[in-house]
């Protein structure tokens, strides 16, 4: 755009005041407070000023600056203040089990027990058939045990309280020894040693970063030693010159000194995920199977459920963190309860759990049912492009997320969008605010949107999304 060009349209902005007069927003301000009116009309000004500091004059119009075309981006920026805060999104970044996205989703069978379970009063600490007050954990106890093998359940509200309770049951104000290795930092900044510290447990490091042996656990056995702990570094991996203790080997260690041993999973997986083409991952049940006496996961990664702190093992430990007073602080509702039971029921029907849960669908959807997906959507935005972006199929990588599987690459197709009048910036930001958000990614000066975690009807809202991004404003 010429800069004479860029100066007439500068003029042509109108005054927060002169808006503030016209009809539609005087309604507006019979409606709302006048703060409110005024800060939406300032913000939609100040927006369309930076376009026409920044893009090109083909996508402006004398027309997108006249007071009616103000008037109605500021009704329906008012409106979208009354609407919830948290609200549905698009994942067009191809991580599956994505923590700022909110993890798993769940399908629609337990939506609908969810649902019933809200909208009703329920069994939730009553025992039907003795007449009295029971327990909300006996809900999900039995099924856990039956699918796992282990002697006793119990549920908190998510993994990091499963390890906090875990060891202050077990070990406050005791020695828990554990490998240097495995002294993950998990999301949001919180570390394994923090989480131990809380708990009043007290921390031994044994061995270095890259190998730990069993003689290095013999060793710092004492006294004060109330555990040994495990923890499955699911969000990274150490490769090369590397040496790690297996569970079994602990477990046999914990017998001889007598001493309980514990395994944190991280995501917990019910499934062999190797015969699906993936990076093989230690099962739930073959943690059971060792012998280990806890273990610990979360609900909302590779499991597939809600948020979730899953603790399994020996019926005489389980009891001991059961009564930990602390087990009222972190337990969970209905609403997790009738989704984590609901779940639970989909893996006792065999394999079709990895069709019927979200998580795994995702994670193993075939490459041809992805290139089916990229060539419906790129159809549906070609279509759109009057000349205004470039959009191209390309090959990428999917990821796990949810720090799961951190080195398998998933191949997958991704829709590269690049905008010519606008930056990839402005393209991403534009899509981000759009009703439902688009959450996409940026890479190589290109918008992509990977299609292995878009959900049914999402290519006919991002159309719409990219559409009304790429036409003019008003008319």
């Amino acid at each position: 755009m010429e800069e004479k060009d860029r100066q007439r349209f500068l003029r042509l902005l109108p005054s927060v005041d002169k808006i503030l007069q016209h009809e539609r927003v005087v309604n507006l301000l019979g409606e709302y407070p006048r703060w409110l009116v005024v800060k939406m009309t300032q913000q939609v000004v100040e927006e369309e000023r930076k376009v026409i500091l920044s893009c090109d004059r083909n996508l402006l119009s004398d027309d997108c600056l006249n007071l009616e075309c103000f008037s109605k981006k500021i009704s329906e920026r008012i409106s979208a203040c009354g609407q919830m805060s948290l609200k549905r999104v698009i994942n067009a970044t191809g991580i599956i089990v994505h923590t700022n996205l909110g993890r798993s989703l769940l399908n629609h069978e337990i939506l609908k027990n969810m649902e019933k379970i809200a909208s009703s009063f329920s069994n939730l600490e009553y025992n039907l058939e003795q007449g009295k007050r029971g327990s909300r954990y006996t809900h999900v106890e039995d099924i856990l045990c039956e699918l796992t093998g282990a002697e006793a359940a119990l549920v908190v509200n998510n993994n990091a309280g499963a390890v906090l309770i875990a060891l202050n049951s077990i070990a406050s104000n005791l020695e828990v020894i554990v490998s240097r290795g495995q002294l993950v930092e998990i999301g949001g900044s919180f570390r394994i040693p923090d989480v131990m510290r809380e708990s009043g447990a007290k921390l031994i490091e044994v061995g270095t970063t890259n190998k730990t042996h069993l003689i290095d656990y013999k060793r710092a056995i004492n006294d004060q030693t109330a555990l040994l702990l495990k923890v499955h570094t699911s969000n990274f991996q150490i490769i090369g010159f590397t040496s790690e203790v297996k569970l079994e080997e602990l477990v046999d260690l914990g017998r001889e000194y007598s001493l309980p041993v514990m395994e944190d999973l991280g995501s917990g997986c019910f499934i062999e995920l190797g015969k699906f083409g993936l990076t093989r991952e230690p099962t739930v049940q073959e943690a059971i199977q060792s012998g280990v006496d806890v273990v610990t996961f979360s609900g909302d990664k590779l499991l597939g459920g809600p948020q979730a702190g899953i603790i399994l093992g020996k019926e005489k430990i389980i009891e001991r963190i059961r009564k930990n007073p602390i087990n009222r602080a972190l337990r969970i509702d209905k609403l997790t309860l009738a989704a984590l039971e609901s779940t639970l029921h989909l893996y006792m029907e065999g394999e079709s759990v990895v069709e019927r849960i979200p998580t795994l669908r995702m994670l193993t959807l075939p490459l041809v049912e992805i290139e089916k997906r990229a060539k419906s959507l790129y159809r549906r935005l070609r279509d759109k492009t009057n000349n205004s972006f470039h959009v191209e199929i390309k090959d990428d990588i999917s990821r796990a997320g949810g720090g799961a599987l951190p080195l398998q690459d998933l191949p997958t197709k991704v829709i590269a969008i690049k905008p010519v009048y606008i930056s990839v910036d402005n393209l991403e930001e534009r899509l981000r605010r759009y009703n439902p958000p688009v959450i996409s990614r940026i890479d190589d000066d290109q918008v992509l949107l990977d299609v292995r975690t878009l959900q049914k009807g999402d290519a006919e809202i991002i159309g719409k999304a990219v559409k009304s991004i790429f036409a003019p404003p008003c008319k």
